[in-house]
């Protein structure tokens, strides 16, 4: 590693797992002789000002923490034409996920000393009013961001189950909604449903494959919209996540494209990367959410092949 690294450390992810996993990557980093120092967040807002900090020193940004804390610096790193690396400390961790990087902190930080660079796009979203935000995941709409709020507001339940049991919660107090969705080249969606998810890899939820043909560096989105069925359905598509069969049930409808609006028939949050989208949190009834993908957008470390 030719160039210091700036560890931005969330210590409220992963319920304090963040700190508690500094050390044995810190051990790593020493060991490997790689310059480097932490910046303790105390919100995702100071945390991109870290990041901002870091990249403007020419150091690498790395992410200690979760998704949200990945997606946040990621889009930062983006901007600023800075390299970006991941620890992995949260709940979900599907970022790195996707990108092969270890759980382990030790395995995670020997990917920082050592690893490859590779090129992977991100994902804008803007609402009027709002300056477009980078995220890396994905984008979604409906029941998952009402279970977000659920999941985060959840200290007592620890690890990726999380998740499955907040959807579930969500599931019980949900209303019909209409959504809008459209496609650039393509004809609108316009259904009564439960959900769309934008995604530009695989994975969401701590593991769940919601779009199992998804790449992260494509230059293109592929959408999973969830349609009006018994409740009970949903429970199936919950059930079937893990492992993406959920998209053979006739509920769940797949498009893809790279310039996407959505909109909803009342006002319901939307959320990225395990956090909410404060240009949508709720995005008003009728008010345009707009995703796009930002291809080759992010240089991040990966292991060697």
């Amino acid at each position: 590693m030719d160039s210091a690294l700036c560890l931005i450390v969330n210590p409220a992810a992963g319920n304090g797992r963040a700190l508690s996993l500094l050390p044995a990557a810190i051990g790593a980093l020493r060991g490997a002789g790689v310059q480097h120092r932490v910046a303790e967040s105390a919100s995702l807002a100071h945390a991109r000002d870290l990041a901002a900090e870091a990249a403007a020193q020419g150091e690498v940004v790395v992410a200690v923490g979760g998704d949200g804390m990945a997606g946040a610096l990621s889009g930062v790193a983006a901007a600023c034409s800075a390299r970006f690396g991941i620890i992995p400390a949260g709940r979900g961790n599907d970022l790195a996920r996707v990108l092969g990087v270890p759980p382990d902190p030790a395995a995670a930080a020997r990917v920082l000393a050592a690893g490859i660079e590779r090129q992977i796009d991100l994902i804008g979203a803007s609402a009027p009013g709002y300056a477009e935000v980078a995220v890396a995941g994905s984008v979604y709409a409906g029941i998952p961001a009402l279970a977000g709020e659920i999941a985060n507001a959840t200290k007592w339940l620890r690890g990726g189950v999380v998740y499955p049991a907040a959807a579930l919660r969500a599931l019980a107090r949900w209303q019909p909604a209409a959504f809008t969705v459209h496609v650039a080249g393509h004809a609108a969606h316009e259904f009564d449903g439960y959900a769309v998810v934008v995604a530009n890899s695989a994975y969401f939820g701590a593991g769940m494959q919601v779009a199992p043909a998804a790449a992260i560096d494509d230059g293109v989105l592929d959408l999973v919209l969830m349609r009006h069925a018994p409740k009970l359905t949903f429970v199936r598509a919950l059930q079937k996540i893990k492992d993406g069969s959920h998209v053979g049930l006739p509920a769940i409808s797949l498009e893809r494209g790279a310039d996407v609006t959505i909109t909803m028939s009342r006002d319901l949050p939307a959320a990225a990367d395990g956090e909410p989208l404060a240009c949508a949190c709720p995005l008003a009834a009728g008010a345009p959410l707009r995703i796009r993908a930002m291809a080759a957008a992010l240089t991040v470390l990966v292991p060697s092949p």
